[in-house]
């Protein structure tokens, strides 16, 4: 890597502290990466590419290699997930009872592809394998909340009120 890349990895994300500390602390252990990688996640909500070649720089890890852990675990993301980050379970409970039938219908009422985040940036959708709640299956969670045995016909409800809370937080007065 050139002199001039590296001063422009170095410049194009910033770096909390905290995490500089902890790749510092973990980048010469066995196996660090998929720590540090979930570390880097958890500060941003996803690694970018400026992230991930600014690890290749401060761990010496080649840049291939972090996206090849990368892209085969589904846990990273690549894209900035949206604001309300609607995770709908695909273990086999919920997978039984509809769950990929709900996350067509999620997808269809926001208009948007796998992958993608709304024009807006307040709603990305993913799949997971499992959210623990398989007695109320199908489940789905956005941010913290947990919505279980649900029916595709509940959906357009529970997304409105995710937009209901967005404008009040647009439209509200400053103080």
């Amino acid at each position: 890597m050139a002199t001039e890349s590296i001063d422009m990895v170095e410049e194009a994300v910033e770096f909390p502290q905290e995490l500089l500390a902890f790749i510092d602390e973990w980048k010469t252990k066995p196996g660090s990466l998929i720590m540090i990688l979930h570390k880097t996640q958890q500060t941003f909500g996803y690694i970018s590419r400026p992230s991930a070649e600014k690890l290749s720089y401060l761990t010496g890890i080649p840049l291939a290699r972090i996206y090849g852990v990368i892209t085969f675990y589904h846990f990273f993301k690549t894209t900035k997930p949206g604001k309300y980050k609607i995770s709908v379970c695909l273990g086999t409970a919920c997978y039984l009872k509809g769950g990929q039938d709900l996350i067509n219908e999620v997808r269809a009422i926001l208009n948007i592809a796998e992958d993608e985040v709304t024009k807006d940036g307040l709603f990305s959708v993913d799949p997971v394998r499992c959210i623990g709640c398989c007695g109320l299956a199908p489940v789905m969670t956005i941010g913290t909340e947990t919505y279980g045995k649900l029916t595709k016909e509940q959906l357009p409800g529970i997304i409105a009120q995710y937009y209901n809370k967005a404008e009040k937080r647009t439209s509200a007065p400053a103080q």
